[in-house]
């Protein structure tokens, strides 16, 4: 067991266990709760499996490290098509569908040189040779505004896998999974603050229930780090979109993609993708 994860751990005859965990993965914070009947170790394992997976994901698709399956294609892939692993090319035939299905607001050839909203056609993926070839040099791709909702979905496979039907894990309070229910709810209560108030200085509740929250945004004036890819140019202001989808890899995919999107692109991205909540921050 990784010496990074720390835990508190209680258990009560009437509800059962309660674990909660929380260890640094994916550049932010990853907090994970879990509520069984299975003891401290086991569910610790479970915890482990996690952070294991996490760390395998970040080795496979970390478009800022050098030694990532990803960094290594973007390097390569305009010299000749290069194999990719099977569950990479999964998530790159994957994004490079959705950026069709919102009609190119959410595009992982932004941060190319040279990029152009028609940069993402150079991007040649085999589905018999399961290889990648950029048609132009200079092409790169970067899933970090998807990798964190795909991992909420791995998340998902594992508590199954290992029998946990009540959990939330929370990736830097922008990426979060909600399975089963709270020991005292019906589901999990999400507080993310001085959002969609109706009234001043209210601070809005969200019950989640085997769903996802997703969010996109700059936090500050300061922060700004999504590139509209209709523009090349990066998004300005203070402010985010949250979406609760049943799936997480869907939501981090729509959350960036409305955070760009102008009114008539929403009522299209909405229509396709039919998300049970839309929050601007």
């Amino acid at each position: 067991m990784s010496n990074v994860i720390q835990h508190l751990y209680k258990f009560s005859a009437s509800q059962g266990a309660v674990l909660y965990a929380w260890f640094p993965s994916m550049h932010t914070r990853v907090d994970i709760v879990l509520c069984s009947r299975q003891g401290e170790e086991a569910l610790m394992l479970v915890v482990g499996a996690v952070y294991e997976m996490l760390r395998s994901l970040e080795k496979m698709g970390n478009y800022y490290d050098a030694d990532s399956e990803l960094a290594r294609l973007n390097r390569t892939a305009a010299v000749c098509p290069q194999p990719v692993s099977p569950e990479l090319y999964d998530m790159l035939a994957f994004c490079v569908d959705c950026h069709a299905r919102t009609g190119g607001c959410f595009d992982v050839t932004v941060h190319s040189a040279n990029y152009t909203t028609h940069s993402i056609r150079n991007v040649q993926l085999s589905p018999q040779e399961h290889t990648l070839h950029f048609l132009q040099p200079g092409l790169t791709i970067n899933l970090s505004g998807f990798l964190k909702g795909y991992a909420l979905e791995k998340i998902r496979e594992l508590l199954q896998h290992y029998g946990v039907e009540n959990a939330l894990a929370n990736m830097g309070n922008s990426s979060v999974l909600a399975l089963g229910h709270h020991p005292l709810a019906d589901g999990w209560k999400v507080d993310f603050g001085q959002i969609a108030a109706s009234q001043p200085g209210e601070r809005p509740e969200l019950l989640l229930q085997n769903e996802c929250l997703t969010t996109s945004g700059n936090d500050s004036n300061e922060r700004k780090h999504i590139i509209n890819p209709q523009t090349g140019e990066l998004v300005e202001g203070k402010r985010g979109v949250a979406v609760v989808t049943a799936d997480g890899s869907v939501g981090e995919v729509l959350s960036t993609a409305l955070f760009v999107a102008d009114a008539h692109q929403r009522k299209a991205l909405e229509a396709e993708f039919r998300p049970r909540l839309i929050l601007d921050l």
